[in-house]
């Protein structure tokens, strides 16, 4: 069925094309995972990537980061990191006689924090300001982060040796929490034999096809993406159904519900639609909230996982037409 775009989404279209061809270039299957990344991306958001080591995470949000024409920095989280280590410090200029203030990593557009459940929660809290508020508070002075800013976190599995659990208020502060899986034995074999040529040099052929005005204005553009009131009604449903279920013990926030609303805007603009489907909120209903509710103990020991939990409720939930 032929409709027509009242928002013009070629451009838009076409960006998302460019850049999953430059990433394209080197990684091989990981379609979902990307897909996510780039919907965080048009929705303004901060994404928590979880997988085992050696899928790929860390280069792939690295390869994110250079298809678009701005700042970039990456952090490696520690047990011994510092909250100064990443927001920055004061040092006595002794020229001036005063202090100056020596900005840290996350001053940046888009930051890569590799392995952030590393750090204990010390430093994880230096994040709750700059990842909320794009600022950070310095000695009574706010220093404001000029857009676009991004996190791009990963983490091993909780159970993995030497990691810290994420506070809840933190991971409330991601858009997404998205889970990379292992490749499948086709793609795993193309990895080999895209890898085991000595001449490729294949993290440098990565272009910048993407401006940081083009991006602001997509983003603006995504943020007119209609949605029919009865599907508000339905984020609205889905979410507070978490907060009344027997199965979870801590539901999904208003800024979950917020969240479903504006990926699934991105998700229809990359599709080349001006408007919001079900599917559409759907589809972006476990990456928003698998982080942000907890599961009853009784759940957690039948090993039930959150996106079980989620879709039984979204199947319980008759969907408006």
């Amino acid at each position: 069925m032929e409709f027509e775009n009242r928002l013009p989404l070629d451009n838009l279209r076409q960006m998302v094309q460019q850049v999953k061809h430059e990433i394209g270039k080197t990684i091989i299957g990981q379609d979902k995972f990307i897909d996510l990344l780039l919907v965080a991306l048009l929705a303004d958001g901060h994404v928590l990537i979880e997988g085992v080591p050696g899928v790929a995470k860390t280069l792939t949000a690295k390869l994110l980061a250079r298809t678009i024409s701005t700042d970039f920095s990456r952090i490696q989280f520690t047990p011994d990191l510092m909250p100064s280590d990443v927001l920055g410090t004061s040092v006595f200029n002794f020229k001036t006689s005063d202090f100056e203030f020596k900005r840290g990593p996350i001053f940046s557009n888009i930051v890569l924090i590799d392995e952030i459940n590393r750090s204990p929660a010390k430093t994880q809290a230096a994040l709750f300001e700059v990842m909320e508020e794009r600022q950070i508070t310095t000695d009574g002075t706010t220093l404001a982060l000029p857009p676009p800013f991004m996190v791009l976190a990963t983490q091993n599995p909780i159970e993995q040796e030497g990691t810290y659990r994420l506070p809840e208020a933190q991971l409330d502060r991601f858009l997404f929490k998205i889970e990379v899986l292992y490749p499948s034995l086709d793609e795993e074999v193309q990895i080999l034999e895209r890898f085991h040529q000595p001449q490729n040099q294949l993290l440098n052929n990565t272009q910048a096809v993407v401006s940081v005005s083009d991006l602001l204005t997509y983003r603006e553009q995504v943020k007119n993406i209609h949605i029919e009131p009865q599907l508000l009604r339905y984020i609205a449903t889905i979410v507070n159904r978490t907060r009344n279920h027997s199965d979870i013990y801590l539901g999904g926030s208003p800024r979950a519900s917020l969240a479903i609303m504006n990926t699934a805007k991105a998700f229809a603009a990359m599709q080349g639609r001006d408007f919001v489907t079900p599917d559409d909120l759907i589809s972006m209903c476990c990456p928003v909230m698998r982080h942000r509710i907890m599961l009853s103990p009784e759940k957690e020991m039948e090993g039930s996982t959150p996106d079980e939990v989620i879709n039984n409720i979204i199947k319980s939930i008759e969907v408006p037409r």
